[in-house]
């Protein structure tokens, strides 16, 4: 009692035997319970043998109907491909056979021989190299002229920020769709006063004006989004609206306008109302209108008609070929920034 009262330490209650953690040893805390052990149990990883051979099954249906697919778009692609070039391949079959050849077996059969008097009859009959020449000019200039004035225009109208140039867009667009009958009558009144009636002059502002309209509606659509801190960055360093143009808008619609010069150049090439009705005499005409004078009242020269018309595909192809690569950079140049 005298012990117990004035606490010193008993020891029977300090012996090792009643500090050991027998409480805590590793066969009470192993997570049994977290194991799935069970066949109910909820793992999410794939235990039976169906499973992996199912996920395999839908991806090889996946890829042979992405396979087929594209074999579908391809074989229509080749079709389509086929189609379009058959004219052509018609054409230099037909423009290297004789009459007799032609008469005897038709359009689709091949040439028994390769009859050059055709190309030569149509050389010599119309005058090729000057209507080669007239057609050539006049393409060239309204093709230049055009990307011109519609670059002026469109930056009028795009950066310039001209009140109503909504309202002038859409004048543009409307003008870009009159058909030629309607503006022909208006057209030749005005070359008649003017002294142009009979002259390739009047081609070319005409048909200047008339490609213009669409690249002042296609290149105001470009320079409408330009960024305004650039121009006004510009502006600040002392840059005149001139320089701005040259300097820092051209550049970047320079791809937008080798491609129009390439339309505008084609598609005056290809021209025929207007330049039936403008030009009357034969040293001004231009190859369409060529063309057409091989066919008579009761008669059809079906290889010569051929024969011309794959001497005047040839300058507009070897044009294409040249400027090919202009064409794909201009066509892709915002597809990316």
């Amino acid at each position: 009692m005298a012990a117990v009262i004035t606490g010193s330490p008993v020891p029977s209650d300090s012996t090792p035997s009643d500090s050991t953690p027998s409480d805590s040893t590793p066969s009470d805390s192993t997570p049994s319970d977290s194991t799935p052990s069970g066949p109910g149990s909820s793992s999410s990883t794939p235990t039976g043998p169906g499973s992996s051979g199912g996920a395999s099954v839908g991806r090889r249906r996946n890829r042979h109907q992405r396979g087929l697919t594209r074999w579908l778009v391809q074989a229509g692609a080749l079709l389509v491909g086929l189609l379009m070039v058959a004219p052509f391949v018609l054409m230099i079959l037909n423009a290297f056979k004789s009459p007799a050849d032609y008469s005897a077996g038709g359009p689709l059969s091949l040439p028994r021989e390769i009859y050059l008097d055709g190309i030569i009859a149509f050389w010599e009959r119309v005058n090729f190299p000057i209507k080669l020449w007239n057609s050539l000019w006049t393409s060239t200039l309204v093709a230049v002229l055009a990307v011109l004035l519609s670059l002026l225009n469109a930056y009028a109208i795009g950066v310039g920020r001209v009140k109503g140039r909504l309202w002038l867009v859409a004048l543009f667009l409307m003008a870009n769709m009159l058909p030629q009958e309607v503006l022909i009558y208006p057209l030749f009144n005005m070359a008649r006063q003017v002294g142009l009636t009979d002259n390739p002059w009047s081609i070319v502002i005409i048909f200047t004006v008339v490609q213009s309209a669409f690249g002042t509606y296609l290149l105001s659509s470009v320079l409408g989004t330009f960024p305004p801190a650039l121009l006004e960055a510009a502006q600040l360093d002392g840059a005149t609206r001139w320089q701005i143009l040259w300097r820092i808008v051209y550049p970047v619609v320079r791809p937008t306008m080798s491609v129009l010069m390439i339309f505008f150049f084609i598609w005056t090439w290809n021209e025929f109302f207007i330049p039936l009705v403008m030009l009357t005499s034969n040293d001004n005409q231009t190859i369409p209108i060529a063309l057409s004078s091989l066919q008579g009242d009761r008669m059809l020269d079906v290889p010569t008609l051929n024969a011309g018309a794959l001497l005047s595909l040839l300058p507009t192809f070897i044009f294409f070929l040249i400027f090919q690569r202009t064409l794909t950079r201009g066509v892709t140049a915002g597809a990316v920034k």
